[in-house]
């Protein structure tokens, strides 16, 4: 038999206190620590690395712009932009550079910026949308009144319309799309010179491209239409193509915005201020940045709790959906956990302080997000690098068949080089990865499943070995009672006596116990003994002990029953405890699906073989390992890569690092404090086991949507350019179909966003 462990509350690191990561330089100015507040972590050598919100981005050249413009600010390490996310992590010495420095810095090559905070990441994405819905009605508005000066020349039959009407109707054409120009497609030509410049292709150089011929071309007909650029006008054709544009623009940014909203609904969830209970009892109304570990606060029905803690005082219903995804309220009682950011729905509750600031989980919870769509992923870094080097080919192809046709037939070599220039962007290729994993990453963490690397959702689904540890993960975090046996009093007296002791405790052995019995009784004179248990006096004078069986056993001078892990006892009575483990709810559920989509499940422990045995036979009869050290574990997940398997592990966090480490997917339980900083691929905020099936098959679904998106937009590449270069798709053809492939590709990626 295993030793008990003490009654009390297993120590813990100070989860408050300064690790690397929190760390920031003694000699910047206070002023200039409380502007980085927020959106920055510190490393041990004093660097920064700053989150930013961005605007204006839409391609990967837009990210290599800012990068390269943030690489001759002094100070700046590195610089990460995903322009999916509109997302920039900067590694940089704010010692050497200024905030200002940074953002102006982002603003000369083009682009705005924001501290990744809740306000000002509000006011940046509202000063975008605003903007973004300026120019799309500007665009559709031209388009439409376009539209209607050239339909008459449509539908006229020949000779019915006077040639001084014609040409009065492409002078306001003229006049409409020279205003679309400035108002609306600026954007366009602004990155394309920012492109330029920074000697990279992005999308926007053929679209600016074919703006500036499809505009030269027309006003050179329209002002000589016997000269060299013949007498056809494409007001229509360029009207239509930036309306078509601006809307796909819309659309992206629309699911750019609501992944970020995401993210700011959890951050938002935490209150400005809270109710302290003072040392005499008065409370006192004090800013959630003055708490400190410790404070008890009090917690009105309908209020959200302000840092995690424990219930000291009151039982009610909490919502725990913010964090979890679990619409279910969650009963607490006196001595149950409550996170920051879940509301108190029933009755009034005092809260003790276990985590605040930054280590609350629902911080953890944003830095996780914030950190996962900061990403790039590799297979998005080659999309990148395809879509750049297919560009340039573009522009080869535009030219080589505006030569061609020059010689064949002058008259259209114009209209070919526009469309081949506007079908071949690739909005729809460099669109088609990030679209995708945006929104699953948004359903992940609606159901409470933290994707900490976007690259396992690729991962996830080539796993065919599931691998999990037993206590804290397969298994409940407390113990129940199994059995007792008194001696020399009645049962039922001694398990009410020993429940109210056990009140006093938070050990999970007290907790099996207590939650059996809620009776409360005057204890004095507790004293904890480490690693063996309480001992307190009753109202009569009696000593009891509640704690180790040989502890407990030696005191009462009686024998412990055969197989107790835990004693209540005093010189004249003695009860025998017996606690067992169940099974996680859902877990077994969890295990049968994984069997269903294929999985091979084990579990592997470092408990006794009879816990292990009992446990496995229990989640349907699966091969076990007992008494297993972290080597051990770590050697035979090892064995099984060797054997060409692919091994997901799903542990506690806690001791399994190891192993953890060395699992093609890594799968952390809990909302613990050390959430920003697991070394886990996912974090299981829910707790609930059967997201794991759930998570693999949406793995897949977003591996499938991914490659339906990447094959459309290859396949209406490789369809529309001979019919482009053939002069059959008209450049309004074209600008529609590229526009709604962008469109089709951001709608299909919007179906993983269901959770």
């Amino acid at each position: 038999m295993h030793p008990v462990p003490p009654l009390s509350a297993p120590a813990a690191e100070p989860l408050n206190s300064p690790v690397p990561g929190d760390v920031a330089p003694a000699s910047l100015a206070r002023d200039g620590l409380d502007a980085l507040a927020g959106f920055t972590n510190w490393d041990a050598a004093g660097h920064a690395q700053s989150q930013f919100q961005l605007s204006g981005l839409h391609c990967a050249a837009c990210a290599f712009t800012i990068q390269d413009a943030l690489a001759r600010v002094p100070g700046v390490r590195a610089a990460r932009v995903n322009a999916a996310s509109a997302r920039l992590v900067l590694d940089w010495d704010p010692a050497q550079a200024s905030l200002d420095d940074v953002t102006t810095a982002i603003e000369r090559a083009g682009y705005r910026a924001a501290p990744d905070v809740v306000e000002s990441s509000q006011a940046l994405r509202r000063a975008e949308r605003r903007q973004m819905l300026w120019r799309v009605f500007v665009s559709n508005f031209v388009a439409m009144q376009v539209m209607m000066l050239v339909v008459p020349v449509y539908v006229a039959e020949p000779g019915d319309m006077p040639p001084d009407i014609e040409r009065l109707l492409q002078w306001a054409s003229w006049v409409l799309c020279l205003v679309m120009l400035l108002l609306s497609a600026g954007t366009f030509f602004k990155a394309a010179v920012q492109q330029l410049r920074s000697r990279r292709l992005g999308m926007d150089v053929p679209v600016a491209l074919g703006l500036a011929v499809t505009f030269v071309a027309s006003t050179g007909a329209l002002f000589d239409p016997t000269g060299p650029l013949g007498h056809e006008v494409y007001f229509d054709t360029l009207s239509m193509f930036v309306a078509f544009l601006m809307l796909g623009r819309w659309f992206e940014m629309g699911a750019r915005h609501r992944a970020a909203q995401a993210l700011e609904s959890v951050a938002s969830a935490l209150p400005d201020r809270a109710q302290r209970l003072a040392a005499d009892g008065r409370l006192e109304s004090v800013h959630v940045a003055e708490l400190r570990l410790g404070d008890r606060l009090h917690v009105p029905a309908g209020e959200r709790f302000a840092a995690d803690g424990v219930v000291e005082q009151g039982e009610g219903c909490v919502d725990e959906a913010i964090l979890t995804g679990e619409s279910q309220p969650l009963l607490k009682a006196v001595g149950a956990e409550v996170a920051a950011g879940s509301i108190n729905l029933e009755a009034p509750l005092v809260v003790r302080i276990t985590r605040v600031g930054a280590d609350t989980t629902a911080q953890g919870i944003v830095r996780l997000m914030r950190d996962a769509q900061g990403q790039r992923v590799e297979q998005k870094l080659v999309i990148d690098q395809v879509a750049r080097g297919f560009t340039f080919g573009v522009l080869l192809l535009a030219l080589g068949a505006a030569l061609a046709w020059t010689w064949w037939a002058p008259e259209r070599a114009v209209a070919v080089a526009v469309a081949v220039l506007i079908v071949t962007c690739p909005c729809a290729l460099t669109l088609a990865a990030p679209a995708a994993w945006l929104a699953a990453a948004g359903a992940f963490a609606r159901r409470g499943v933290m994707l900490v690397r976007l690259d396992v959702l690729e991962r996830l689904t080539a796993v065919d070995l599931v691998v999990f540890d037993k206590t804290g993960t397969v298994s409940e975090d407390a113990p129940v009672l199994a059995g007792m046996t008194a001696v020399g009093a009645d049962e039922a007296v001694l398990q009410h006596k020993a429940a109210s002791l056990a009140r006093l405790s938070r050990h999970p052995y007290s907790r099996a116990l207590a939650a059996d019995d809620g009776a409360l009784e005057a204890w004095v004179d507790v004293r904890e003994h480490a690693g063996l248990g309480l001992e307190a006096r009753d109202a009569a004078g009696q000593v009891w002990r509640l704690g180790s069986p040989a502890w407990v056993a030696a005191f009462a001078e009686r024998a412990v029953a055969p197989g107790a892990q835990l004693a209540f006892g005093s010189p004249q009575a003695l009860l025998s405890l017996s606690l067992t483990e169940r099974p996680r709810a859902g877990a077994l559920e969890a295990v049968a699906a994984l069997r269903a989509q294929g999985c091979e499940v084990h579990l592997l422990s470092g408990d006794a073989p009879a816990a292990v045995e009992r446990m496995a036979g229990q989640l349907g009869s699966l091969p076990w390992v007992a008494g297993a050290t972290p080597a051990d574990k770590l050697a035979r997940v090892r064995a099984w890569q060797a054997q060409g398997r692919r091994v997901m592990m799903v542990g506690d966090g806690l001791n399994d690092a190891p192993v953890l480490a060395a699992a093609d997917v890594r799968v952390v339980m809990g909302q613990g404090a050390g959430l920003a900083r697991a070394n886990a691929d996912l974090l299981l905020v829910s707790d609930r086991l059967t997201d794991l099936p759930w998570a693999r098959e949406r793995g897949r679904l977003t591996q499938r949507v991914l490659r339906q998106n990447l094959g459309w937009a290859l396949l209406y590449n490789l369809a529309c350019v001979p019919l482009a270069l053939a002069g059959w798709l008209p450049p309004l053809a074209a600008g529609i179909g590229m526009a709604a492939s962008s469109v089709l590709v951001v709608a299909n990626a919007r179906r993983l966003a269901r959770p």
